[in-house]
């Protein structure tokens, strides 16, 4: 993946299955791109104590060694991490939800990657996995106020499904739950 020598979207020269020395990696892309993304919107203590423990090396482990998760690790020429996605099994408080349905748990890609196709090619391995997997649908939860994400995944055919309580430190947050119909 390249795009034009002036964007900085330039440097993705690849996204490659993760393995289980990646783990790391997922861990820093995770948390630099929440801190980013929620700065100013949740407390600084709240989003350090969330990174530690929802972002530390140990949890993006215990997926990887996961025969039923999947990710794909999004890095520049140096091999610098960038973003990520991960898919597994869901964990969604869905009526309808199915053993057939698949969770995009995480796509995360540093801000300064956004518009140059990164993102889209990591929803593409994403979706073209959850298919192989025979997938009725890939579902997800986002922040309700993320507007960009929001945007990203209508383009992406995902529609709303239902509504969660988000807890980072001592507040609640609005989630949505997202669907990309994958079969019928």
């Amino acid at each position: 993946m390249t795009a034009s020598a002036s964007d900085p979207t330039a440097q993705v020269t690849r996204i490659r299955r993760a393995d289980a020395n990646d783990a790391g990696a997922l861990a820093l892309v995770g948390a630099a791109t929440f801190l980013e993304t929620f700065a100013g919107i949740l407390a600084g203590d709240a989003i350090v104590e969330h990174c530690r423990v929802q972002h530390a090396p140990g949890v993006y482990a215990e997926w990887l060694a996961d025969a039923n998760v999947a990710a794909w690790l999004a890095e520049t020429e140096g091999a610098a991490p960038v973003g990520y996605a991960l898919i597994a099994p869901p964990k969604l408080a869905l009526p309808d939800l199915s053993e057939r349905d698949l969770e995009l748990k995480r796509i995360y890609l540093l801000s300064r990657f956004h518009g140059g196709g990164v993102g889209r090619e990591l929803m593409d391995q994403a979706v073209a996995q959850a298919r192989a997997r025979d997938a009725r649908r890939l579902l997800l939860g986002v922040y309700r106020g993320n507007a960009r994400a929001l945007a990203f995944y209508a383009r992406n055919g995902f529609r709303q499904v239902g509504e969660r309580r988000f807890q980072v430190g001592e507040r609640f947050y609005d989630d949505v739950v997202l669907a990309l119909e994958l079969q019928a």
